[in-house]
């Protein structure tokens, strides 16, 4: 079992230049996710169609791994609720964890080295709007879960589209071409 001065010596040793790139790529993503639904939220209704809240968590998989994918799922619906009180209270812990899950579902493509494509994408986006109706199919039946696939085909678009760009904008200049 460690000791008190062991911890205290731990918590005083200096951020990594690793730790520190994790700490400010996440940081920059999550403000991506607090920007972007802010401005989408001034359009009525456009959230639930957009989901706005998981773009940034996207690029941040695909670009910069699992941890800051899946960190950047954690903390974005969490600072969105504190901070504009959206999403609401009784669907925040869904959020997360879908938020989450996207950011880990993409990472294995860019940590293959594997540039984005649509098609790429499509399958990362595609597969996380699948396990998002899942649940709901279960509950509610084949209608209400193709109704909802339908109502965020614009996010899957927006995702897959904007995804694209923003990551071959974060891509290496050699990897652009």
């Amino acid at each position: 079992m460690p000791s008190i001065s062991h911890a205290t010596s731990t918590l005083r040793r200096p951020l990594s230049i690793v730790g520190l790139r994790l700490f400010l790529v996440t940081a920059a993503m999550v403000v991506g996710n607090l920007a972007l639904p802010y401005a989408v939220h001034r359009i009525p209704d456009a959230g639930r169609m957009l989901l706005p809240i998981f773009f940034f968590t996207l690029v941040a998989g695909w670009r910069f791994g699992a941890r800051a994918g899946v960190i950047t799922g954690l903390l974005s619906p969490l600072a969105n609720h504190l901070l504009t009180g959206m999403p609401p209270t009784s669907m925040l812990q869904a959020i997360i964890l879908q938020s989450a899950l996207l950011g880990l579902l993409a990472a294995p493509m860019g940590a293959r080295g594997l540039k984005p494509t649509l098609a790429r994408l499509a399958v990362v986006v595609v597969a996380h709007q699948i396990l998002m109706v899942l649940p709901g199919l279960v509950q509610t039946g084949p209608a209400a879960a193709v109704a909802g696939l339908r109502l965020h085909l614009p996010a899957i678009l927006l995702q897959i589209l904007g995804g694209y760009g923003v990551l071959r904008l974060l891509a290496p200049a050699k990897a652009r071409d």
